[in-house]
């Protein structure tokens, strides 16, 4: 149990005041009322009054938790919601419900028709990783992304697909954060262009990487849409440039277009619009992208 406690970043704090196992239990308690919580999230009260932990010991554990990324506090309303880390861990766990499976077929599908390599991939904070590769029969590929890979959002066609399928205060403050990385790292970018490549893909409705991370390594991306609007992941093609023309980019969005949907129809399916959580949640716009308010 203490090499539980030691791969869990913060949990050590938590167990200060009790065993390890306990620590780990209350831990786990918490995690679960605040799931309850939903899109509402949870406020520190009732996560007192709902575990019988008492106050310094319940925010002991809830930071411990958020150093963990599997919960997070809303910086204005101070109310906890799951974290991230829960979803990429679900994601890559679950091959039975997970966007991986659920986009298999459409993979396999891209890249049988276009010959090219297709990928799907997922948001983590502010990175895009890659959850699958699906190589084509073309004899030259690029190997610009790979299976576990990551990038900040905007960096590649999948990246920038869901950077672009965000409200815009989201994507301002995931570009103020990544800034020096992509300053440091990503010579082919800066924020400025990929606020330009946002605006682009708003207005084409799909994300082109013309050769930006390799030079001669072209992708073309769209975002998958859980039924409320809000991001699930997002489909993409890379191919050399001279498969990449304006005629081919366009025939390739098609392509990618219809797997998308049929992506989201199978989440939808598995959501369902009777989930009063996701019923809440703001609406996608037709164009695919969530309305701006």
């Amino acid at each position: 149990m203490e090499q539980v406690i030691e791969n869990l970043p913060g949990l050590r704090e938590g167990a200060a005041s009790a065993s390890g196992a306990q620590a780990v239990e209350r831990a786990l308690q918490l995690l679960s009322i605040v799931g309850r919580g939903a899109e509402k999230g949870v406020a520190l009260a009732e996560v007192v009054a709902d575990s019988g932990l008492n106050k310094p010991t319940a925010r002991r554990l809830l930071m411990a938790l958020m150093r963990s990324r599997l919960v997070e506090q809303d910086e204005l309303t101070r109310r906890y919601y799951l974290g991230g880390e829960l979803y990429v861990l679900g994601m890559l766990a679950s091959r039975r419900h997970g966007l991986l499976e659920m986009a298999g077929e459409s993979l396999k599908r891209l890249s049988a028709r276009s010959a090219d390599t297709s990928f799907v991939s997922m948001r983590r904070e502010d990175y895009a990783v890659c959850l699958h590769r699906e190589e084509g029969t073309h004899p030259v590929r690029t190997h610009a992304l790979l299976t576990g890979d990551q990038n900040p959002l905007g960096v590649g066609a999948g990246s920038l697909a869901m950077l672009a399928a965000l409200p815009d205060a989201e994507v301002d403050g995931i570009l103020g954060r990544i800034e020096g990385v992509i300053a440091a790292q990503y010579p082919g970018y800066s924020t400025d262009i990929i606020r330009d490549d946002v605006a682009r893909t708003r207005e084409v409705g799909y994300a082109l990487n013309p050769g930006r991370v390799i030079a001669n390594s072209w992708g073309i991306g769209m975002a998958i849409l859980l039924p409320d609007g809000r991001l699930a992941g997002a489909l993409s093609i890379a191919a050399i440039d001279s498969r990449m023309g304006e005629a081919r980019q366009k025939e390739l969005a098609a392509q990618l277009g219809q797997e998308v949907e049929r992506v989201q129809g199978k989440l939808k399916a598995l959501f369902g619009s009777e989930n009063p959580a996701l019923r809440k949640a703001p609406q996608a716009s037709r164009s695919g992208m969530p309305e701006r308010v």
